[in-house]
């Protein structure tokens, strides 16, 4: 990898924390074997393993930021690359809950011109002034491609 390319992948924390639900509910399903039937007990594995597919799922997203392209790759059995040209790039916009400052994470929302990738999410990464690094790779890349906007 070069100087100039920048690899984001989310947090665990931050997958933890999305698969949180899951994982009460599975409490919830092994409580209720317990006490009622033991029925309930597939119910908590089948939950336990949808938590597991879903932290894996958000680990396995890696978001590559280069001075010509933002790629975005996402899956486990099935693989998917999602390409943005860099000079499509046209707003940016960082959010973060209560949580995430606390974790020191944010979700950063990249808005292009692009037909097939009209907005991109890069959620639970790490914080960071990302976005002036993306600004500066959109001004050169403008500038190299001769692209000028007009409004």
């Amino acid at each position: 990898m070069e100087n100039n390319e920048i690899l984001l992948k989310p947090a665990m924390s931050f997958a933890v924390i999305k698969i949180l639900p899951l994982i009460f509910l599975a409490l919830i399903f092994l409580l209720l074997a317990w006490y009622l039937s033991s029925f309930f007990l597939l119910f908590s594995i089948g939950t336990l393993a949808a938590g597991w597919y879903r932290l894996l799922y958000i680990r396995k997203s890696i978001y590559l930021i280069t001075p010509e392209v933002v790629r975005i790759s996402r899956g486990i059995f099935f693989k998917r690359t999602d390409m943005l040209e860099i000079y499509r790039v046209k707003d940016y916009v960082i959010t973060q809950s209560f949580i995430l400052q606390l974790l020191g994470l944010m979700n950063l929302t990249l808005k292009s011109t692009d037909a097939e990738n009209p907005v991109i999410w890069m959620v639970g990464i790490p914080e960071s002034d990302i976005i002036d690094t993306i600004r500066d790779y959109v001004q050169e890349a403008r500038k190299h491609n001769r692209i000028y906007e007009i409004n």
